[in-house]
């Protein structure tokens, strides 16, 4: 699982309390011209674009909220939110994404229920939103595809860029715990986000290894790679160690079906941990 984070550090949300396509935001019936625009936008700041919802029961009066939410290199996290009732108010995203947004929010725990892309968004994903929902209503929001269906229940939590699988209702709140209180696990680690996947899988082996640290307590100073073999250096905040070389071998694992709805079976890249040590 270590190493299949999507990249990116800018994500737009977009409430949206009807039914979502399969294709998110790319399958709305919005207004073509602000629908157009919000799209040419994102694809400049190099944004992904998710639908969110509240968990459970969900009214349509009053208007929704959209966001744009950024992870810069300092590790400083922005965010600007806003809200829309007509189709043409989402002009307003196109705005927001170029302006820096605020910091000092809390973050966003997005989890996966996207049954339309895949069943085992939802049947996996909706017990995790509803127990996390029930711990912290004010920062969970259901979201559309984000990548991984194999792995459901998947969580993102944004603008931090952090990527966790494999979660059930339990689990997920004890990973969301320990994330909020700034101590990342390996154990359900997808990866960060703004590092490549062999960066993002030696993050991963230095946490198991070491022990849960702070989700910029490891920073990649070197990555090279002979062929199919990765060696990525690591540089730690005290009191983890100073520096850490982790020896990766990248390999394609055997086909196997990689979500619940689709009927082919495909290959996936896996980086296997062949040596971990302080230097």
């Amino acid at each position: 699982m270590a190493g299949t984070a999507p990249r990116g550090v800018v994500w737009v949300l977009i409430e949206y309390r009807g039914a979502w396509p399969v294709n998110g935001f790319d399958g709305l019936d919005l207004e073509p011209e602000a629908k157009a625009l919000v799209f040419s936008a994102a694809q400049a700041a190099k944004a992904r674009i998710l639908l969110i919802r509240r968990h459970g029961r969900r009214s349509r009066e009053g208007p929704s909220r959209w966001a744009v939410l950024r992870h810069d290199n300092s590790g400083a996290c922005h965010q600007r939110w806003g809200t829309w009732r007509r189709d043409e108010d989402l002009a307003e995203i196109a705005t927001a994404l170029g302006v820096p947004g605020e910091i000092g929010h809390p973050p966003v725990l997005l989890v996966c229920a996207h049954g339309q892309h895949d069943p085992c968004c939802a049947v996996r994903g909706r017990p995790v939103g509803r127990a996390l929902s029930e711990r912290w209503p004010e920062l969970v929001w259901e979201c559309s595809h984000v990548g991984g269906d194999r792995f459901a229940a998947n969580v993102v939590v944004v603008p931090d860029g952090v990527y966790y699988g494999g979660l059930d209702a339990e689990s997920s709140v004890t990973t969301v715990e320990e994330h909020l209180a700034d101590r990342v696990s390996g154990e359900h680690l997808r990866g960060y986000t703004d590092l490549f996947p062999p960066q993002q899988a030696a993050v991963a082996a230095a946490l198991e290894r070491f022990g849960p640290a702070g989700r910029h307590d490891y920073t990649v100073t070197e990555s090279l790679n002979d062929g199919d073999r990765w060696r990525i250096r690591l540089t730690g905040r005290p009191p983890r160690p100073d520096c850490i070389d982790v020896e990766l071998q990248a390999r394609s694992a055997p086909p196997h079906q990689l979500t619940c709805h689709g009927p082919a079976t495909s290959s996936a890249r896996v980086y296997e941990l062949t040596a971990i040590r302080e230097v």
